[in-house]
């Protein structure tokens, strides 16, 4: 069954990833995709982390299209989280 679209959380400067939120029927399950993955997406290198929401809205339907599929894939278990990386794209 495919995740649909929750909450937006935003650049994580830590991690360099870009987190946001889905819904399983229900219950959240968190995401995050890398800013590799995400500039690869895009076809651009460097996104400054001011720009990565707007990269984010840009890309959200083929971003949580992979995480929902990577979700798909993935074992259940409480507390999962869905990290798309460079290695996800393409498939």
């Amino acid at each position: 069954m495919p995740l649909t679209r929750d909450k937006i959380i935003g650049h994580d400067l830590e991690r360099l990833a870009f987190r946001f939120t889905m819904l399983n029927d229900g219950d959240v399950v968190q995401c995050q995709i890398s800013d590799a993955a995400m500039d690869e997406l895009a076809g651009m290198q460097g996104t400054e982390s001011s720009a990565r929401q707007a990269q984010f809205l840009s890309l959200r339907e083929t971003i949580e299209r992979i995480a929902s599929d990577l979700y798909d894939e993935a074992p259940r278990f409480s507390g999962y989280v869905v990290r798309i990386f460079m290695r996800h794209l393409g498939r």
